[in-house]
């Protein structure tokens, strides 16, 4: 009986080291129970080619000589001698791309003053005295150079400038020294040709009906220039 418990002893500890070397031998060559899931497939990569359809741009420029010559008509409105077509020419030269020097010489007819309408009495001026002739120098400056767009496919070089300067006029038989300054806007419909609109003010002393007084002299215009 003792001989069975001592081999009972000898066995079972043998079978224990049996089954704890056989999970580890496991463990060990990756026999495991769990499987490690296999690695995710990484999708290969995808080229995008962009296909970029180009147009040509025209843009148009201003000729590469600086002047600028051109006519203009409009109103003026002579102050106490009412409204009246205004026409002249102007030639600037453009120093740089922002600064430009400008002459112009401009004609109009001052009517009948509200004193001559009212009295009945002798003309104050007679025909030839009532045209106004004025001739100026002036400096301008592009304050906003940009594009204007006509339709969707179409654009157009723009630029808004100011200007102002000195000058000579002649109303009522006298010279006048005067002063004027103004805004303008020009649109170019090509590389050499520009459509323009300008407002300006001559100032002048008169002292025809007695008291002498600085008068406003308003004009506005639309004129069309050529580079060359």
């Amino acid at each position: 009986m003792e001989s069975w418990f001592r081999l009972l002893f000898l066995v079972l500890p043998a079978l224990a080291f049996g089954l704890s070397g056989c999970a580890a031998t496991k463990n060990l060559f990756g026999w495991g129970d769990s499987e490690t899931p296999p690695p995710a497939e990484i999708p290969e990569g995808q080229i995008i080619e962009m296909e970029v359809q180009r147009r040509e741009i025209k843009e148009p420029d201003i000729d590469s000589e600086d002047f600028e010559i051109g006519a203009f008509v409009g109103v003026m409105s002579i102050e106490d001698f009412g409204s009246n077509v205004v026409y002249g020419v102007r030639l600037a030269y453009h120093v740089t791309e922002g600064f430009f020097v400008e002459g112009s010489v401009g004609q109009t007819e001052g009517g009948l003053t509200s004193f001559e309408i009212l009295s009945g009495g002798a003309p104050l001026l007679s025909d030839s005295e009532r045209q106004l002739t004025y001739y100026n120098l002036n400096v301008g400056y592009n304050i906003l150079p940009g594009e204007g767009f006509v339709g969707e496919g179409r654009a157009y070089n723009t630029a808004l400038y100011v200007s102002a300067g000195l000058g000579s006029t002649r109303f009522a038989g006298d010279d006048r020294f005067s002063v004027n300054f103004g805004a303008g806007y020009r649109f170019l419909l090509s590389d050499s040709i520009a459509l323009h609109v300008d407002f300006r003010d001559h100032l002048f002393d008169i002292d025809l009906l007695g008291e002498e007084k600085t008068v406003h002299n308003l004009e506005g215009s639309f004129g069309i220039t050529v580079f060359f």
